[in-house]
């Protein structure tokens, strides 16, 4: 590997988890590699409580969504993402970044916007898209970018001109760290978790208590849920667990899902990017509920990666009730070998790897940028 540069790697990423957990993966892997990292985010971030970026140099940009938006708010958010573009130019410029690497969603698009408006002397410009219905930030940066990194290689609305590259989606390493370790005998306590990405999901907290009420006594003697909820849900799901006799954890949001997934023999939760990966790595059977709202039904395209391999199955959030579900749970959960061979299905899946490619990827094309700046 070569020596590391004075040149920062700037990394473009912010709003929800499924955009932030794999730029934070790829930010730990290049500070392993002793680069130098810019964070670039917006104001919404949660990326300003990552360990990852804690010693990175940090700009907040304006910025605002426009895809969904009526016209007024579109033409709003797109005053906000020139001015942010404006901003983020000359920051690039001050700080002779050697790449920009963005990872989709508007908090992406000023930093690569700028950098491709810098001439003979721009940064290399890396994206990176997590799901597998390329993202619209990306989708419109992609045919000037040096490289679009992929999670799918069946990801779908990729411009013809765009140079792509598979990698999968990074996570964060202590869920890469999953991969390889075996999947724990049901033969005891059967764990359930619960898990409904970074905002957390209502859907769950409807259907899976009543789900679980209803299993047969000798089924629900042996489970063990650990169930995120809203934090304006916990009460009701609290109450609706209480005469089950069904140990509960329920909390907003679980730092150690790592630990959470290892423990888990069943996974219940929405297939944003992150979560599908790390479901992955973990090597778990899943019963997947795609966020119908999401634009261009990508979570429905992620959880489909899963269930053609026979490691999920797919619920219809219009058309799953309380009951449909706990036939589901007794069908998985009365099944060892059914839970096993998902597992197995899952772990076929695991890319480990992915930050290390990735940032092999973002080193090399900085090199290859700066070399030819050397040369003219």
């Amino acid at each position: 590997m070569r020596a590391t540069s004075p040149r920062p790697i700037a990394i473009a990423a912010g709003g929800t988890g499924g955009h932030l957990f794999p730029a934070e993966a790829l930010a730990a892997e290049l500070s392993a590699r002793g680069e130098r990292i810019v964070l670039f985010t917006d104001a919404r971030s949660a990326a300003f409580d990552s360990p990852a970026f804690a010693n990175a140099e940090r700009f907040v940009l304006r910025g605002e969504g426009v895809a969904g938006r009526n016209l007024m708010r579109a033409a709003k958010g797109a005053m906000k993402l020139a001015s942010g573009t404006v901003t983020a130019r000359g920051l690039l410029k001050r700080l002779d970044a050697a790449a920009v690497v963005g990872f989709g969603g508007y908090p992406a698009i000023p930093p690569a916007l700028a950098a491709l408006t810098l001439g003979k002397d721009r940064p290399a410009v890396i994206l990176h898209e997590q799901n597998a219905v390329l993202g619209r930030a990306n989708r419109a940066l992609a045919p000037r970018a040096d490289l679009l990194a992929l999670a799918y290689a069946e990801t779908t609305k990729v411009p013809p001109k765009a140079k792509t590259q598979v990698v999968g989606n990074p996570v964060r390493p202590a869920l890469a760290a999953l991969a390889g370790a075996g999947y724990p005998s049901p033969d005891g306590a059967l764990r359930l978790l619960v898990t409904g990405g970074s905002l957390g999901a209502r859907v769950f907290a409807d259907l899976v208590p009543p789900a679980i009420a209803g299993l047969p006594e000798a089924l629900r003697s042996r489970l063990v849920v650990a169930q995120q909820c809203r934090v304006e849900d916990l009460e009701r799901v609290r109450a609706a667990y209480a005469g089950t006799g069904i140990p509960v954890e329920l909390s907003p949001f679980f730092p150690d899902i790592a630990r959470r997934l290892a423990n888990a023999h069943l996974v219940i939760a929405r297939s944003g990017a992150s979560t599908v990966a790390e479901i992955a790595c973990a090597g778990r059977p899943s019963l997947l509920l795609p966020l119908p709202s999401a634009i261009d039904n990508h979570q429905f395209a992620n959880a489909r990666a899963l269930a053609e391999a026979g490691a999920a199955l797919i619920l219809p959030q219009g058309s799953t009730t309380p009951a449909r579900l706990a036939e589901l749970l007794v069908e998985f959960l009365g099944s060892p070998e059914r839970l096993a061979e998902a597992a197995r299905a899952a772990a076929s899946l695991a890319r480990p790897q992915a930050a290390r490619d990735l940032a092999d990827l973002v080193l090399a094309l900085a090199h290859r940028t700066l070399l030819l700046q050397e040369s003219r």
